[in-house]
């Protein structure tokens, strides 16, 4: 039997052994002959050999190893030390390569040097390099369950920090700024290497693993409100908006400025008071939602034929830029412009300070997330016999089940971090360990174990139980509840079926899904179903004719109620969801005629 060859997935040839073509490949690609992108897989079992060189694989580095030792030697080292030698060079000389997901499945690495045997091919660089650069910032890793590292990984992308030094000259559609981000005092290498510090996404909390009067339950997380008073977890959103004066055919165009009284759809005095006589609104201007920011108009949508007669001024309609419904701020910048196409151009940034409150969200670097549910003022927090009063109080159920112990750990090396003045080392697989804070906190006056005798702010009485209490860093997400709140009685309709428009940016209704009407129907809740499938959807009344069941119509005219099918008169008004009504115009349109058959109402 000879071996498949496929190339890039494609079937290439045949080979009469596929063990011995693969690790020709691999010689000339560490001889410089074959492309370092290339990598080659040999599978037994099926007998096939996979030589892949395109684009989208996720590849890692590794330390070639031959009997049972490393090809990097300390020559290597001071060489790149003395900066003789580049990475580049090792890669080409075949020290260091690059291995994809399949070319590993004939890789046997060793995690450290000491581990070498004769038949380990590779060895890692460093046992952290198996995480992803999101990953590697987690601290401790190895101590928790994988899904929370992914979790914590995910958590670290949506944090609010230093996004970029430069967001005040910056017009991103939506920012968030943190307004004094701190580098976390337990650091990975990693997390150096990359000088993170320098774009920090979080603060240094101090926290006790307590439960407080049930308002921690679950994941909800409850704040000293002193220290939200203090600024800590505060930050600033901005959201950009843009005006363009367009050109259209016929001549036309958008004029910018304060919209005349006759404009069709004119929003009245009171919705251009902040606007300028050029129709912009100044910077530092307060601005509630559904203000004007900048006055345009537009020409009409549909141009009318004018007659020899029929003189006629051209009407135009309102078109200005709004602030959205459900946000305020204060105008930040306006930024004066041309468009690529010639036309003039503005950019307006809206600044508004979000202060931590009920409802919005931090995580630690665990993915231990949690909402806030009560801001305590200082003076009920408990408190330490030294004074210490915690930011925040997470519940002591959060870690058994997520088995996060890197949570507890990081708590105590932030303790002893705050105690000794040294930031510690998180690094996966190395770094600082739970004994060296330990010694630490016993070299302060501390208990090793980190637990603290805490009395009751509101009582003064000693809480009988050791509180497990520490420094860790958590970080603010985007998720803030004032920009998620949302409710409505009536408002707008889609046009098509009559029913709420959906979202909070449009002003849509609260959706009752499948679920909340399989509830309703269990409960024999029917007059509920009813009101808010029909009534408060998109409840309509059509006429019927009772003699063929048709759609029947009304000529206003006329005064007169027919079907136009049979030309009967016998119609009666039914009741009935326009929804299902668009579905019998549907039907119509493709030649199928829906008759509609009526009873007497019991």
């Amino acid at each position: 039997m000879k071996c498949s060859v496929f190339l890039n997935g494609r079937f290439a040839g045949f080979h009469d052994n596929g063990d011995k073509l693969a690790e020709e490949l691999r010689k000339k690609r560490r001889a410089g002959e074959v492309s370092a992108q290339m990598n080659v897989a040999y599978y037994k079992r099926t007998d096939e050999v996979f030589i892949n060189t395109d684009s989208g694989r996720a590849r890692r580095p590794l330390l070639v190893a031959k009997s049972g030792s490393p090809l990097l030697t300390n020559e290597h080292l001071e060489k790149l030390e003395k900066k003789e030698l580049t990475w580049n060079d090792l890669v080409n000389e075949g020290i260091i390569e690059y291995l994809d997901a399949e070319e590993e499945e004939n890789a046997y690495v060793a995690l450290y040097k000491e581990d070498l045997k004769p038949e380990h091919t590779h060895l890692e660089i460093d046992p952290s390099m198996i995480l992803g650069y999101a990953s590697s910032q987690v601290p401790f890793p190895e101590y928790n369950m994988a899904p929370r590292v992914l979790m914590a990984a995910q958590h670290t992308k949506q944090s609010l920090g230093l996004y970029a030094s430069n967001f005040n000259l910056r017009t991103d559609t939506l920012a968030h700024v943190l307004h004094y981000p701190q580098q976390p005092l337990v650091q990975t290498r990693v997390y150096k290497a990359l000088e993170n510090q320098k774009r920090s996404s979080g603060q240094n909390f101090v926290v006790a693993v307590l439960s407080y009067e049930g308002f921690n339950m679950n994941d909800a997380v409850v704040l000293n409100k002193n220290a939200v008073e203090r600024s800590m977890g505060r930050s600033t959103f901005f959201r950009t908006y843009n005006a363009e004066e367009r050109r259209y055919p016929g001549g036309q165009r958008d004029k910018m400025g304060r919209p005349e009284e006759f404009v069709q759809g004119y929003l009245g005095e009171e919705a251009y008071m902040h606007l300028d006589a050029d129709g912009i609104v100044p910077p530092e201007t307060p601005v509630e939602g559904n203000a004007v920011l900048v006055g345009k108009t537009s020409p009409p949508r549909f141009l009318k034929e004018i007659s020899a007669l029929d003189v006629e001024t051209e009407k135009r309609r309102e078109s200005s830029i709004t602030v959205r419904s459900n946000e305020k701020g204060i105008v930040d910048s306006v930024m004066l412009s041309e468009s690529t196409a010639g036309n003039k151009f503005i950019k307006i940034r809206l600044r508004r300070t979000m202060i931590p409150e009920i409802g919005d969200k931090f995580a630690s670097r665990f993915g231990q997330k949690g909402v806030v549910s009560l801001m305590v003022p200082q003076e009920d927090m408990p408190y330490t016999r030294d004074g210490v009063v915690p930011d925040l109080i997470i519940n002591p159920h959060a870690i058994p089940g997520r088995m996060t112990a890197g949570h507890l750990l990081e708590m105590l090396a932030g303790k002893s971090s705050a105690l000794d003045g040294q930031t510690k080392d998180g690094t996966a697989f190395s770094g600082n360990t739970q004994e060296d804070f330990e010694n630490a906190l016993r070299n302060a006056g501390f208990h090793y174990s980190g637990r603290e005798v805490l009395y009751d702010g509101k009582s003064g009485k000693r809480i009988y139980a050791k509180i497990f209490m520490g420094v860790i860093y958590y970080q603010r997400l985007h998720h803030l509840v004032s920009l998620k709140m949302h409710a409505r009685s009536r408002g707008p309709v889609q046009m098509l079926t009559h029913q709420p428009t959906e979202g909070r940016a449009r002003e849509g209704g609260l959706r009752l899904g499948e679920m909340e009407r399989d509830c309703f129907i269990g409960f024999g809740a029917a007059s509920l179903l009813k009101e808010r499938m029909i009534d408060s959807s998109d409840k309509t009344v059509q006429l019927v004719c009772t003699k063929c069941g048709c759609l029947a119509v009304y000529d206003k005219i006329k005064n007169k109620r027919y079907c136009p099918l049979c030309e009967s008169s016998e119609t009666t008004e039914v009741e009935m969801s326009y929804a299902f009504k668009l579905l019998l115009d549907e039907m119509k349109a493709i030649g199928i005629f829906p008759q509609m058959k009526l009873k007497e109402r019991a």
